[in-house]
């Protein structure tokens, strides 16, 4: 194996990462749950080193607590929290999809549809935050800013632990899927006005079927 492959291959702790991100955000591990390292390095074929390791980055994404000697427990927010985190999400992803648009090539366009086309054939909804995931980061990777992607990353990571539970089976899928499609086709013309203003309604209306659940469950 050459240097390079060793160093395009993913560290442990980063596929550890990965996948225990994943778990999380399927609802594998709910909100509040401990995380022990012995069964995390049991479940995924490694030592616990690489889980000590990714549950410190995922504790830096927001997405658990480190607790002494007892491993970690996914986080967890009240309604009110998730609402303040959808106005930075707001505010970062279209500041994000803003440069990136003019980045963007006919990869991109095709990558993202790929995504959509994909995402439509998805009947379960504990799929669909993963699939509206990759089509929005999708669209702002072309800004080629590694922080605020990374910040972006974990913000939407905190918000779908609660918005998965608590939006996804009321919105459904039909609405969102057809807003994502307007906001592709707005990046394919380079309307950066456009593609914004409807992003952060896209995001908006999630904030608000947030909102009508949280008054239905007092």
């Amino acid at each position: 194996m050459t240097e390079l492959d060793n160093q395009q291959r993913p560290s442990a702790t980063e596929t550890v990462r990965k996948l225990l991100r994943a778990d999380i955000l399927a609802g594998t591990f709910a909100p509040g749950e401990q995380l022990r390292q012995e069964e995390l390095a049991d479940k995924f074929g490694t030592s616990r080193i690489p889980v000590r390791e990714a549950l410190r980055h995922l504790e830096a994404e927001g997405l658990v607590t480190l607790l002494n000697n007892r491993g970690a427990k996914v986080v967890s927010f009240t309604s009110a929290e998730v609402i303040e985190l959808m106005e930075i999400r707001i505010a970062l992803e279209c500041r994000a999809l803003r440069l990136a648009i003019p980045n963007m090539i006919q990869s991109d366009f095709d990558e993202a549809k790929r995504i959509l086309v994909e995402y439509d054939k998805k009947s379960d909804p504990a799929q669909w935050a993963e699939m509206n995931w990759k089509f929005h980061e999708t669209l702002y990777i072309p800004c080629n800013l590694p922080r605020l992607l990374s910040l972006i990353e974990g913000n939407y990571g905190q918000v779908s632990l609660f918005v998965r539970a608590q939006v996804s089976m009321a919105s459904g899928k039909k609405t969102p899927q057809e807003e994502h499609v307007d906001i592709l086709k707005a990046c394919r013309a380079g309307n950066v006005e456009k593609a914004v203003d409807l992003l952060e309604a896209h995001i908006s209306n999630t904030k608000k079927a947030l909102m009508v659940q949280r008054r239905r469950s007092r």
